[in-house]
């Protein structure tokens, strides 16, 4: 399988993500070819802000391989990781991070620093980019303007209520 392929798996939990109402993030990680773990952004439902998809994802593949260690593993992930998920790859000894689209506001690939570059760190991950980028990004931006209509349309609808009682 080719990084496109895991990065598919990756959007398929995104998906998922979202028909709960979580942002959509999908990741997947592997080793030697086969998907171990798998996960997707859970933090308002599991009333955990650490249930980001790429801890659910190294949680799973930690159980199934018996090691918290996930050495000679790759993760694939929808949106560029924040600094918790690179802390938590890199103590895991995850040797590739795959990520879809940049996260201008709080990627740590490069965006808005660069934690994997960061030499005195003792452990260092591959980090490739832009793996279906396009995909990823339309699927986070739908999501987001989805969102924002939604508001907009419960706050008219607030006025209008309010309005009436006034």
């Amino acid at each position: 399988m080719t990084d496109a392929d895991y990065m598919r798996h990756a959007l398929e939990l995104a998906s998922q993500s979202q028909a709960v109402g979580e942002v959509p993030v999908g990741a997947v990680v592997v080793k030697d070819g086969e998907i171990v773990g798998r996960g997707f952004n859970a933090p308002i439902s599991r009333h955990d802000p650490s249930a980001h998809a790429e801890m659910m994802a190294l949680r799973d593949a930690a159980q199934r391989l018996g090691n918290y260690r996930l050495v000679d593993c790759e993760l694939f992930v929808t949106l560029e990781p924040c600094l918790m998920c690179a802390g938590a790859i890199m103590h895991a000894r995850i040797v590739r991070v795959v990520y879809g689209a940049s996260d201008p506001k709080t990627g740590v690939c490069g965006s808005v620093l660069d934690v994997f570059g960061e030499q005195r760190l003792n452990h260092h991950t591959t980090v490739t980019g832009g793996v279906l980028a396009e995909e990823c990004g339309k699927m986070l931006s739908n999501f987001f303007a989805m969102r924002r209509a939604q508001q907009k349309t419960e706050s008219r609808g607030q006025r209008t209520d309010h309005e009436d009682f006034g």
